[in-house]
């Protein structure tokens, strides 16, 4: 189950086919579904205009070689694959001019429009009932308008499995979690991790440290700050420790190889986007959040027609989230994986969402 990279094919298929039966049966409620269960509906005609695409980053914008490149990665896919004008926008590094950058595509002709971020929700409902003729999505956050899609991940079950990686590899029985921002949506990671954790080695000590509080997204782009936090967990014997920071988990990263411990990464295989060397080997596995899945998926449901109003949840069943097995680290424990993401998928697990 657990491969270099998901079936593609097969997500694409799946959570194509799901966007579209949202849009059959939306209504700007937040209600939604999963990319698990089956379609009930069909799509309206397609634009017959130009596809041309427009996607704000979060705070660190395109290079974070994480959760923005994930985004950028199903962008460019829509561009080679469907023909897609595309245009990218970044953030002030405060995030204050989030709106504006959503006007500005708006204004240019970009229809649909992605927000890759939570925080961009209530930007996307205002922007949505400014343009209500354009369809959006915002990335991690419900819908809010009868014009917006809501794409979100079950974070706490790729986490889980994370928890339950390091948890088995770990050496002195003590691991950590450094969380960018304090908000709800890390928290999904923090609380599947632990369970993960746990579920393993019930006694296990746990590190929790976030770089900022809720409401301050500066933790998504501090990696001294990820540094200075890791560097405390591997000194006070951490062996392992994972972070969801964003660009800050390059801290996290350098903390572990100057310790000579090990790290987990996020949202991307970060064994593979990060380019030092020596960086990439304290990588043991990421958990993938398969943004660019949901981003490139829903460009594509609009091409066929679709319209806004509901969610789309991308979870283990569809490997919409799940661990990179780059460098081989956890081929060992592939089967104490694979048992738990199956009794996640068949229900026998439930993982918390919240800590």
């Amino acid at each position: 189950m657990l491969g270099k990279r998901f079936n593609r094919m097969a997500l694409g298929s799946v959570a194509g086919v799901m966007l579209m039966a949202a849009a059959a049966c939306g209504g700007g409620d937040g209600g939604g579904t999963t990319a698990s269960q089956e379609p009930t509906g069909a799509s309206s005609e397609a634009p017959k205009d130009a596809l041309k695409v427009g996607l704000a980053f979060d705070v660190g914008g395109r290079g974070d070689k994480s959760f923005n490149d994930a985004a950028y990665t199903g962008l460019e896919k829509a561009k080679t694959d469907l023909g897609a004008e595309i245009k990218e926008l970044s953030p002030s590094a405060d995030g204050s001019n989030r709106g504006d950058l959503l006007r500005q595509l708006a204004d240019a002709g970009y229809n649909p429009i992605i927000g890759v971020g939570f925080a961009y929700g209530e930007d996307i409902k205002k922007t949505a009932e400014e343009y209500p003729d354009i369809q959006f999505a915002v990335v991690d956050s419900a819908s809010n308008a009868p014009n917006v899609t809501g794409l979100l991940f079950a974070e706490e079950q790729g986490s889980y499995l994370a928890g339950v990686a390091a948890a088995t590899k770990s050496e002195s029985g003590h691991v950590g979690f450094v969380g960018g921002v304090e908000s709800d949506l890390i928290k999904k990671f923090e609380a599947g991790f632990v369970a993960g954790v746990k579920s393993v080695k019930a006694d296990a000590k746990i590190d929790i440290t976030y770089l900022t509080p809720d409401g301050d997204f500066s933790g998504f782009k501090a990696p001294d700050k990820g540094k200075v936090a890791a560097e405390k967990m591997y000194q006070d014997g951490a062996d392992i420790v994972y972070h969801a920071s964003g660009d800050s988990g390059l801290g996290v990263f350098q903390a572990a190889a100057a310790a000579k411990k090990k790290a987990i990464g996020v949202d991307s295989d970060q064994r593979q986007t990060v380019k030092e060397s020596d960086l990439q080997s304290v990588i043991m596995t990421s958990m993938l959040k398969r943004v660019d899945v949901g981003v490139f998926e829903f460009v594509k449901a609009f091409q066929g027609g679709a319209k806004g109003g509901s969610n789309v949840t991308y979870d283990l069943k569809v490997d919409g989230v799940g661990l990179s097995t780059t460098g081989g680290e956890i081929d060992d424990i592939k089967d104490k994986l694979d048992a738990a993401k199956q009794d996640i998928v068949d229900g026998k697990i439930t993982v918390p969402a919240k800590p």
